[in-house]
């Protein structure tokens, strides 16, 4: 399942050369897969965090394939992967795009730890999610 959010670029998040800094275009994803956990997959961070648990990210890679520039208005998506070796990891592969052209697309990978330590592990609640998602 796709999901998406829009955001326009912040003139903050523009450097000298009149483009996007790099360091940015994670955060405009995060916010995206942020918003998909909670109101796709019901994974409320706040809350979760409250109960002893976070979600974290173990790894990430981002092809920059355009530069964005001020005020393009952008879609940013994001779609659920499991892991294909099995392992307690739930994958998010996302792509900006700006009037349906690929901006930047990445792969966002993480799990779940015990505030108060342990393995890495999925909830129950996110692991019924991923039985219908394709596998990365």
């Amino acid at each position: 399942m796709s999901y998406s959010k829009e955001y326009i670029v912040k003139s903050e998040h523009i450097d000298v050369q009149g483009i996007m800094d790099g360091l940015y275009y994670p955060f405009y994803m995060e916010w995206c897969r942020h918003a998909y956990i909670k109101d796709e997959l019901g994974f409320d961070f706040e809350e979760e965090a409250r109960n002893g648990v976070n979600m974290v990210l173990s790894t990430y890679t981002i092809d920059f394939v355009r530069s964005l520039k001020k005020d393009d208005l952008m879609i940013v998506t994001c779609e659920l992967y499991a892991d294909g070796k099995q392992l307690p990891k739930i994958h998010f592969k996302q792509s900006i795009l700006v009037n349906g052209k690929i901006m930047a697309k990445a792969v966002f990978s993480g799990t779940c730890v015990k505030s108060s330590g342990g393995r890495p592990y999925l909830p129950e609640t996110l692991n019924d999610k991923l039985a219908a998602a394709p596998v990365l």
